[in-house]
């Protein structure tokens, strides 16, 4: 089965011509200038508009995918409007934090303004992916009065449990990543060419007061207030406009696609294809989607009342996967669209199925087991990535390694086949000998040759069992009912293949370690693992035939690549994983902008050390460098920053160094301690 992978079409003749204007202000109420870039369809007549309203600066950050992306809204009469934040790219004021009530206080002003120019007839739409994703729906629970739709995709409805920083309860070292990729993003300067000669005194106040962006979030340790806020979630009746919602299975944020569907009441449409963290029309690992033309009649239907067909497919299309062979690089998923009408559905049912010594099963287990369950720290190691990004590498390996560390039970060879989608979920009675400890359980398809795909996982910090807004702590010896809910998914378990779930009390490099190296005793005849079987029927999917508008004007100079190692220390127990992105963070490689003539490096290390012997020894580094200009105006930032910790705190430490034209310009130091809070 499966769908042939396409080459994009590039449109070289559109419905319209189109200008794009470099730079225009949208001054706010308090005088702030926020920057945006606008394309605008060659018409006299006043049209919608769509905007995109992200922090990833619109002159030498997005530009590479804005161009074919916006020029295709415009080329089909659409005013396009992409702004940069308060405090990024060229716009005034300072970036404190994501998603905070100011981003969408200025959001509402501009809306109000681009609504109310003479080439807006009124109508406003709101789209964006990941930081765009979340805020367009956080705008629209906002309900400012001219806006009519939103598309959001790679995103999330609750901050805590379903974002970069936290799962399950559980520290994903990517807040750590992320945290360090925002040093990188913010320490870049603003464009002379666009604010004259003040930049250089935005850019050094700019560095001066820019946050440690990995401790705002690590100072929030459960799902309190701080997370609740940009939380839709926390009332989805406040969105009042269609939402059609995107993501990919080789993404992070695949769990909320039908969490939105099933929260919301308004006209929406949910899409989950193979992809990784990147828009559809790019689609990573193939076959990419006709994104831009689905959105377009999105847009048409709800912006300019076009009676069309958007609406004339499932509520949701997901792509369900066929068994295939693991490897890290993953270019082509194989599989076949599949349709439900709402979320949950009547052609989704758990198959329960019982543990015991090495077994599932489909009977009930009545005599009673325990086990004790303590996996090496290391166990995690082939894991992938948490969130990809269509980069080389980032896709699961096979699973044998890892399982080899953990408890691995399977049925026998299947007979008949079993496809899945939706929740899978694991329930077991269990004690500790430590207060703290974490759980994990992943879902895999076992080949007939042995190879193990990783299908599903999920995590949970069991202190917080009783909710993520709190931390109880286990008592040593008693028995406590724990559960992991994984990751939503689409599957195919064909005849021949065995169906394996492993569990185990690590995942590293993944997830920051438990303060002790934790034994959970498991009653495996109180064990059951839901399965999500899938009985429905398979639908036409979306367009599959990716389109845009002509590239961006740019000149590679250097080809990137992204290292990836696993190297071993026998004498120390020590295992060191390092992902090296020269050139380009994600692979990209070295740049130039032709239209405004701008350049860019981007180069980041990470090195991960823990030994089997203690948790504790766990350390993480990462070592960037951001470099940036054109002749006469060239911009240089070193950063570094590592984290580690003891039994009651996280500790973080850094510096960056930042020249001008190879002169000291800036430099800072960052020395921080972090309680632990149930981790």
């Amino acid at each position: 089965m499966g769908v042939e992978c396409k080459e994009r079409i590039i449109l070289n003749e559109q419905p319209y011509k189109f200008n794009a204007v470099e730079n225009e202000w949208i001054t706010l109420k308090d005088g702030t200038k926020l920057s945006s870039r606008i394309w605008f369809p060659e018409t006299d007549e006043p049209l919608p508009a769509i905007l995109e309203y992200i922090p990833y600066r619109k002159t030498d950050g997005t530009r590479m995918r804005d161009e074919p992306m916006h020029g295709y809204f415009a080329g089909h009469g659409y005013v396009v409007v992409r702004v940069d934040m308060r405090g990024t790219g060229e716009s005034d004021g300072l970036l404190r934090d994501e998603y905070i009530k100011q981003e969408q206080d200025d959001a509402l002003e501009v809306i109000d303004w681009i609504s109310k120019q003479p080439w807006c007839d009124g109508n406003v739409g709101m789209m964006g992916k990941s930081w765009g994703g979340f805020n367009s729906l956080q705008v629209a629970a906002r309900q400012p009065e001219a806006l009519r739709a939103v598309i959001t995709v790679g995103f999330t409805d609750d901050r805590f449990n379903q974002d970069i920083h936290y799962k399950g309860g559980c520290l994903l070292n990517d807040n750590f990543w992320w945290g360090a990729i925002m040093l990188a993003y913010q320490s870049r300067p603003l464009d002379p060419h666009i604010v004259g000669d003040a930049w250089k005194d935005a850019w050094i106040n700019r560095l001066d007061e820019m946050p440690l962006w990995m401790a705002n979030w690590l100072e929030h340790q459960t799902r309190d207030e701080y997370w609740k806020h940009g939380s839709v979630c926390e009332d989805y009746s406040a969105i009042k406009v269609p939402v059609m919602a995107i993501d990919g299975w080789a993404d992070s944020y695949t769990n909320t696609v039908m969490t939105l569907m099933n929260g919301l009441s308004v006209p929406r449409k949910g899409i989950i294809g193979p992809w990784a963290h990147v828009y559809a029309h790019d689609g990573v690992p193939g076959p990419a989607m006709g994104f831009l033309q689905e959105a377009t009649k999105w847009w048409d239907k709800w912006l300019k009342k076009i009676d069309n067909d958007a609406l004339d497919c499932p509520q949701i299309q997901a792509w369900l996967e066929d068994s295939m062979l693991p490897e890290a690089v993953h270019p082509v998923s194989e599989g076949r669209w599949v349709g439900l009408e709402s979320w949950p559905s009547k052609d989704v049912n758990d198959k329960v199925m019982s543990f015991t010594h090495g077994k599932l099963m489909e009977e009930e287990n009545n005599n009673k087991e325990e086990v004790v369950l303590q996996t090496p720290q290391n166990h995690g190691l082939l894991a992938g990535e948490w969130m990809g990004a269509g980069v080389l590498g980032e896709s699961p390996s096979d699973q044998r390694v890892d399982d080899g560390m953990a408890m691995v039970f399977e049925t026998d060879v299947l007979t008949e086949e079993i496809e899945i989608l939706g929740y899978p979920r694991f329930e077991v009675e269990l004690t500790s000998d430590k207060p703290k400890a974490m759980l994990f359980a992943q879902l895999s398809d076992v080949a007939p040759n042995g190879a193990v795909t990783r299908v599903s996982y999920g995590v949970m910090n069991l202190t917080h069992l009783e909710g993520h807004d709190k931390v109880v702590e286990l008592v040593p010896g008693q028995k406590t009912k724990a559960f992991v809910n994984l990751d939503c998914c689409g599957h195919n378990f064909p005849v021949g293949h065995r169906i394996r779930v492993s569990l185990a009390t690590t995942f590293w490099p993944m997830f920051w370690p438990m303060p002790e190296d934790a034994a959970l005793t498991l009653s495996l005849d109180t064990a059951k693992f839901k399965l999500p079987v899938f009985t429905g029927k398979d639908c036409e999917g979306p367009n599959m035939q990716p389109e845009s508008a002509p590239l961006t004007p740019a000149t590679f100079l250097t080809e990137g690549r992204v290292d990836r190692s696993v190297s071993y220390d026998i004498l120390t127990d020590t295992w060191t994983c390092i992902t090296d992105g020269v050139g380009g963070v994600f692979g990209e490689g070295i740049y130039r902008f032709d239209d405004v003539d701008v350049t860019v490096e981007h180069n980041l290390k990470r090195e991960l050390n823990l030994s089997n012997k203690d948790p504790l020894t766990a350390e993480y580094t990462i070592t960037q460098n951001m470099r940036l200009g054109r002749e006469g105006w060239w911009t240089n930032a070193d950063i570094v920053v590592t984290q580690t910790a003891d039994k009651e705190y996280f500790y973080l430490k850094g510096r960056m160094d930042v020249t001008l034209n190879e002169e000291k310009a800036f430099d800072k130091v960052w020395d921080q301690k972090i309680k632990r809070f149930g981790l």
